[in-house]
């Protein structure tokens, strides 16, 4: 078998104004990706998702450009199921050869930022053919499934004070028993996130997990100073209180609280995990396969998590194909016990394919079809490219 085309396309869709949401990233009223197709000369063609920003919207222009003119071109002739050596290649770029023959890593210039998401789509992509050609899930690929489910937490919780709580209520209702919200300086200040949260854990109770993310706004003292003031609300994690260019003031605010602190979706590659694991900045690791390196970093920053006895619960805020990519991994390992579900208006997880897994009272089920296990809606992809060139 031999890849025979790799392309990309950038996807965009409007959001209605009564999906939008307002926070740090300010108001989003687009859903971004790039789609990324890789075809075989026997006819499997292989899906992936690269990202150009954490958040929901984001330029796409340059992702696509490095897939169709760099990653793209090294890959044509190349078997589809050499996975790991497809990633090396394209990591090392003109040095990959010598890179593979050495045995050690001996990069690109562009070994992080745009580049390292343009590989993530594609080696998404391959890992999809590879179960595809072996008719078997991606998370059986990597070993089986640890447990037979594993529970969501609805991500979400934008409201103000005054509703937050009855936000947060509403993903309880709806059958999970986790949720998250939003914090940090969307709020304008340290003691209104504090008063959001306390409200939050009001509106919810003591039985339901609270999860708070700041999106790396808060300076290392005005996190220090929120998980002192939530320090009642018990909260299940704090997720990138800092930001993702001052680890060690992570690590320092870790130090100095019981609440455990989450990071990893703005990390690149197993190299920057290993560093903040080092610095002893996170209890929780979060890696987003459409940025981090797909599926193959994934299951090495994973198996760095089961040994140094990490948490890890994979970045699952994007399409429908970086949703089963990390939904595959963290099925795969055991420090994985509980995955993200996105409450927000994201039509790329619930329009882009057709067959995408859905909780059951909280929990999802182990997947069990061939390759990510998703099937793409192409005529909602000729929509939504069209829109954006336009």
């Amino acid at each position: 078998m031999k890849i025979n085309r790799v392309s990309a396309q950038w996807l965009r869709y409007p959001i209605p104004v009564e999906g939008q949401h307002t926070s740090d990233f300010g108001t989003q009223r687009t859903f971004d990706m790039t789609l990324i197709r890789i075809e075989t000369d026997e006819g499997l063609t292989g899906y992936g998702e690269a990202k150009a920003a954490v958040g929901s919207s984001g330029a796409c222009a340059s992702i696509a450009a490095c897939v169709e003119h760099e990653i793209g071109p090294m890959l044509i002739g190349q078997d589809p199921r050499e996975v790991g050596r497809a990633w090396e290649l394209a990591y090392n770029g003109s040095r990959g050869e010598l890179a593979i023959k050495h045995g050690r890593s001996m990069p690109a210039l562009g070994r992080r930022g745009l580049t390292i998401c343009a590989i993530s789509g594609v080696d998404m992509a391959l890992w999809d053919i590879l179960g595809k050609s072996l008719e078997v899930p991606v998370v059986q690929l990597l070993g089986g499934a640890c447990r037979p489910s594993l529970p969501a937490y609805a991500s979400g919780g934008w409201a103000d004070a005054d509703n937050i709580g009855a936000q947060l209520q509403s993903y309880v209702d709806e059958g999970f028993d986790a949720v998250k919200m939003r914090v940090g300086a969307m709020d304008g200040s340290v003691a209104a996130s504090i008063d959001r949260v306390k409200a939050a854990r009001r509106g919810i109770g003591d039985q339901v997990d609270l999860m708070c993310d700041a999106h790396g706004t808060m300076s290392p003292s005005e996190a220090k100073r929120f998980c002192r003031g939530v320090e009642d609300c018990s909260l299940r994690w704090f997720e990138e209180p800092c930001s993702s260019d001052d680890d060690a003031g992570t690590a320092e605010v870790r130090r100095s609280t019981a609440t455990p602190i989450a990071l990893g979706e703005s990390l690149f590659t197993r190299f920057e995990v290993r560093d903040a694991i080092e610095r002893r900045s996170m209890d929780v690791v979060q890696p987003d396969a459409a940025i981090i390196g797909g599926i193959t970093e994934c299951r090495r920053i994973a198996a760095l998590c089961e040994t140094y006895q990490l948490e890890l619960a994979p970045h699952l805020w994007g399409s429908a194909l970086s949703f089963m990519a990390g939904l595959h991994v963290g099925f795969a390992s055991p420090a994985c016990r509980i995955l993200e579900y996105s409450l927000g208006a994201n039509p790329m997880l619930h329009e882009l394919v057709s067959d995408l897994p859905k909780p059951s009272a909280g929990w999802f089920a182990s997947p069990n079809a061939p390759g990510l296990g998703v099937t793409v809606n192409e005529s909602f992809v000729s929509e939504y490219a069209a829109k954006q060139q336009s």
